[in-house]
């Protein structure tokens, strides 16, 4: 029931994209596997550039294997998202299909607008972004205070600076032992 749901919205944005249909339509009866822990998605790509739903045992063309942050990456920072994908199998299907998941968007405008009208749908979108920045902040907010309180109030994680300062103490350490030395075998040339 839940790969049908994936199914169908992948299949409603590709119906709104001619050129996404296009370049699948070369790979009519190719397959692809998109896994995602536990879950797998077996596709099968049509003679109109859509998907259909293949045989759980059916091998597939491509593997591609999301990484188990993905939905959280798909929210946030979808480039990492898709950098983060590992793809065995064919790789022009694969890199076709990357293509494709990268500069699919879907324009939730269009679907709204027939339920609620243009401007209403515009608006709503609108409203919708400005909800989902303002949730960003927030968690970036939530997220750098936290980092504070760790580094400063409760010192439980080293400050950056602090980590940098050691470094380059450590870095400097073989040059001050080899003057060190020096100064030993030179007042011992003395002595």
């Amino acid at each position: 029931m839940l790969l049908d749901a994936a199914l169908a919205i992948v299949n409603h944005l590709l119906a709104g994209e001619d050129w996404a249909r296009t370049r699948l339509s070369p790979f009519a009866g190719q397959s692809a596997r998109l896994e995602f822990g536990a879950l797998a998605l077996p596709l099968s790509i049509s003679s109109d550039g859509l998907f259909v739903a293949a045989g759980r045992d059916a091998p597939a063309d491509v593997t591609i294997t999301l990484p188990a942050d993905a939905p959280l990456r798909a929210l946030t920072d979808r480039p990492s998202l898709f950098t983060a994908a590992r793809l065995a199998g064919s790789a022009e299907l694969a890199e076709t299909l990357g293509f494709i998941f990268r500069n699919l968007r879907w324009d939730i405008e269009a679907d709204l607008a027939p339920l609620t009208g243009d401007i209403a749908a515009h608006r709503l979108v609108a409203g919708g972004k400005q909800v989902l920045r303002w949730h960003q902040q927030l968690a970036f907010n939530l997220a750098a205070n936290f980092a504070e309180y760790l580094t400063e109030e409760n010192p439980s994680i080293a400050r950056r600076g602090d980590v940098e300062g050691f470094c380059a103490q450590v870095a400097s350490l073989p040059d001050e032992v080899a003057r060190l030395e020096a100064r030993i075998a030179a007042l011992e040339a003395k002595a």
